[in-house]
């Protein structure tokens, strides 16, 4: 279904799974991104037209589809897709994790040892550095890194908004194609790092309201910001917004 000229997977979470296995570039973009990036950065706006899945992550915009377009549009979130990939991944398989910094990569991947006896060299982790705002990215040495080992998943655990165009780098420049996954900080959840947020809540497109209050000064107005998407939602519907 198509909605502001961006390509989002119909089929629920255990297709949206399937589906990548095959390789790729999977993103979920939220209400916040949808509402600000997608206006302000033609990178990104690239990134999600260029993207093999996307993932209907925000609720606002799913709710907004039902009660305005009477279209049933299934949610899911960039959590929900994590943590049931996770469940049946086979780590067997070679993976490569992009965490945001030292700290968040030592404690994620200590989870997933506890959780799944999953047990990551420190060869198969990537601190990212701080990458521009705007414009497209390049990293040549996490390109390099992801080249020699060849893993069979890419998981990039930075922001919304860098992780999506970081994606699409290396899905540009990679001479095979691994699944590359851009579910922001739903690892820090799942991990602990970040507020947990129930899978009641999840699915009923509360988690916005537990990550609010957990720290009021960033997500409140990150989260107001996305109000602007139902505007966009009614001016445009399908159609790209610029």
């Amino acid at each position: 279904m198509k909605v502001l000229g961006v390509e989002f997977f119909e089929c629920g979470v255990e297709s949206a799974i399937l589906n990548s296995q095959a390789g790729g570039l999977v993103v979920a973009p939220s209400g916040p991104g949808l509402s600000t990036d997608l206006l302000e950065s033609d990178s990104y706006r690239k990134a999600l037209s260029n993207a093999d899945l996307v993932l209907p992550d925000s609720g606002l915009m799913c709710l907004w589809l039902r009660i305005f377009r009477k279209v049933s549009l299934r949610r899911v979130s960039g959590l929900e897709y994590l943590f049931k990939l996770l469940e049946a991944f086979d780590f067997q398989k070679s993976s490569f994790w992009v965490m945001p910094n030292s700290i968040q990569s030592k404690q994620n991947l200590a989870w997933l040892n506890k959780k799944y006896n999953a047990k990551i060299d420190a060869k198969y982790t990537y601190i990212s550095p701080f990458y521009p705002k705007f414009g497209a990215i390049e990293d040549h040495e996490l390109l390099e890194s992801i080249e020699l080992i060849k893993p069979n998943f890419i998981f990039i655990q930075i922001g919304g908004g860098t992780q999506e165009r970081l994606g699409l780098y290396l899905k540009s420049h990679l001479s095979f194609k691994p699944t590359i996954i851009c579910t922001g900080a739903a690892l820090a959840f799942l991990s602990g790092q970040q507020i947990r947020i129930p899978t009641w809540a999840d699915r009923f497109y509360l988690g916005w309201l537990f990550r609010c209050l957990s720290d009021p000064k960033t997500f409140i107005p990150r989260y107001f910001s996305a109000f602007r998407l139902v505007y966009l939602l009614f001016k445009y519907g399908e159609n790209p917004p610029v």
